[in-house]
């Protein structure tokens, strides 16, 4: 058996990181077995190699190794290249065709982006794997094939399952052995190694002298979080190698050709959604405000009306007073209400008995109940027109900018303009 080190140098693969290392050695473990293997990682990382390890270094190296990019062929005509047709099986079938199943018997398929496949091949595909038979498309006779499937995707397959958009069955079929390979940003040590690698390949590529980072352009290397993976340092090493005059380069000359947009080089994503619920937090918290402030007048009208009618004196003030100080606040002088405003408790009425005049009549005794009835008019739909009003001044008329401020569709918008007569 073959040691990782050799491997990484057959297949130049460059690193000494640990999970990098350990990726490549299950792939020389599981390579001379028949079992389904699944490669998972981001995009970029170099999945590619290990199908290429896989193959080479089991029983059936000197068959026959096919790499199909499921993602790349359409769905209608993915289940004849896989499995092939007969002729006049659909539009355009003039001839009899083999599929890679047929053509790979005895070797190794590598099926890349598997998760991108159409459920009704999966169903095919999930044949295959559990006992080898296949059919054309167009055909009734079934046929064998002896192939080992490596397949590879960077999707969420759990995420995909639960969306009905993969197989579970055909998952478990296919991962019997799972190789994660990490990405770039998880390889801190390897990122310099790959660019000065890229960089003498470049170098001799184009007959040009190979690039060199200064101190400060390394560590924006390393800093960056590379979403592109290997691929993208890649692409930007032979970018500068033909691009730049000068062949020391700075973190200036660097940073101009590492994509800035999303942010990519912070350590997390940040979500980018908050901006267009602003408007409609501040109208939740208005609209809480005055549902409060409506509760607060109704509790006071309770109380006024139990002034008139209640003779415990006593019990009806106190009440007063707290619910006063629980509108306007606690504190040790008088009650107050903005600047200056004494806030007055409500005085009771002595009770009349037999021995007592009536108290002359006051004409403002009671004004404080029609306030009330005033303030208790304010109604949601009279906030709402407002809030309408002043975010169309304020877009200066334009329905959908203002729809969006206000959180709701546009075609509510015109509703609601329309049935307040704005």
């Amino acid at each position: 058996m073959e040691s990782v080190q050799a491997i990484k140098q057959r297949f130049e693969i460059i690193g000494n990181d640990i999970k990098l290392n350990r990726a490549i050695e299950k792939a020389i473990q599981v390579a001379p077995t028949d079992i389904s293997v699944l490669v998972t990682g981001e995009s970029g990382v170099g999945k590619e190699a290990v199908p290429k390890i896989i193959h080479s270094l089991s029983h059936r190296k000197h068959a026959k190794y096919i790499a199909v990019n499921c993602g790349a062929i359409p769905e209608g005509t993915i289940d004849s290249e896989l499995f092939g047709h007969e002729k006049g099986a659909f539009t355009g079938a003039t001839s009899t065709r083999s599929g890679y199943f047929e053509v790979a018997d005895g070797g190794t398929i590598f099926l890349d982006e598997v998760g991108e496949l159409p459920l009704t091949t999966q169903v095919r595909l999930l044949r295959v794997l559990e006992n080898g038979e296949f059919l054309k498309v167009g055909s009734s006779q079934v046929q064998k094939t002896d192939v080992r499937i490596v397949a590879a995707t960077n999707i969420n397959m759990f995420d995909a399952i639960k969306r009905e958009k993969f197989r579970e069955d055909l998952y478990y079929r296919l991962s019997t052995v799972e190789i994660n390979i990490p990405p770039l940003r998880e390889r801190q040590d390897d990122i310099h190694l790959l660019f000065r690698k890229f960089a003498s390949d470049f170098g001799q590529k184009y007959k040009m002298p190979t690039i060199r980072l200064q101190d400060d352009a390394v560590r924006l290397l390393l800093k960056y979080r590379w979403p592109g993976n290997i691929r993208q340092l890649r692409n930007i090493a032979e970018q500068i190698s033909v691009l730049e005059e000068e062949r020391n380069i700075s973190l200036t000359t660097l940073n101009g050709y590492l994509p800035q947009s999303g942010d990519s080089q912070l350590p997390a994503v940040i979500g980018k959604a908050k901006k267009e619920g602003d408007f409609s937090n501040e109208r939740e918290i208005l609209y809480k405000v005055l549902f409060d402030m409506k509760g607060d007048l109704n509790d006071l009208k309770k109380l006024t009306l139990e002034l008139l009618k209640n003779k415990d004196t006593s019990k009806v003030q106190e009440e007063n007073e707290t619910l006063i100080r629980k509108i306007y606040g606690n504190g040790d002088e008088e009650f107050t209400e903005g600047k200056g405003k004494e806030v007055e408790v409500l005085q009771l009425p002595e009770p009349v008995t037999e021995h007592s005049s009536p108290p002359p009549p006051q004409e403002d005794k009671y004004h404080f109940a029609e306030e009330i009835e005033i303030e208790e008019t304010l109604s949601l739909q009279e906030k709402e027109i407002e809030l309408i009003k002043k975010s169309l001044e304020r877009n200066r008329g334009k329905r959908k900018a203002a729809a969006a401020e206000l959180g709701i569709s546009e075609r509510t918008l015109y509703r609601k303009i329309k049935q307040y007569n704005l």
